[in-house]
């Protein structure tokens, strides 16, 4: 069982950053997973932002990021990041992290993925 938990979010105004963080506990070693990050809005399905191979050799991003965010991830800490710049009220969401067995795929449907962490807010105000 992998057990993720993200952090870092919370309320900016708009043209600000945040970094999420995503941390795997026990005995999960996310090395062993591409990992994605997606995010809700109300009342939206949610939606695909970036993924990461397992080795971070590669990575993809949603056409919405353009260029203003960067997923990274360091598996000796087994922890996911993504930082955010530049943000914009149609950032607000919450987001979440998730672990895809597939490790080379960097998958972009919600379905594909196996974990998920329970999410964390961010509003961005104008």
């Amino acid at each position: 069982q992998v057990q993720l938990v993200e952090s870092g979010g919370g309320l900016v105004q708009a043209g600000g950053s945040l970094r999420l963080s995503c941390a795997a506990s026990g005995r999960t070693f996310i090395s062993n997973y591409a990992m994605g990050w997606f995010r809700q809005a109300p009342g939206k399905e949610r939606e695909f932002v970036s993924v990461i191979t397992s080795s971070g050799g590669s990575t993809y991003y949603a056409d919405f990021v353009k260029g203003r965010f960067t997923i990274s991830r360091d598996n000796a800490k087994n922890t996911v990041y993504l930082q955010m710049n530049s943000l914009e009220p149609e950032d607000t969401a919450v987001y979440y992290c998730a672990a895809d067995r597939a490790r080379w795929a960097a998958r972009r449907d919600p379905v594909d993925y196996d974990y998920w962490g329970q999410g964390t807010q961010v509003t961005v105000s104008s």
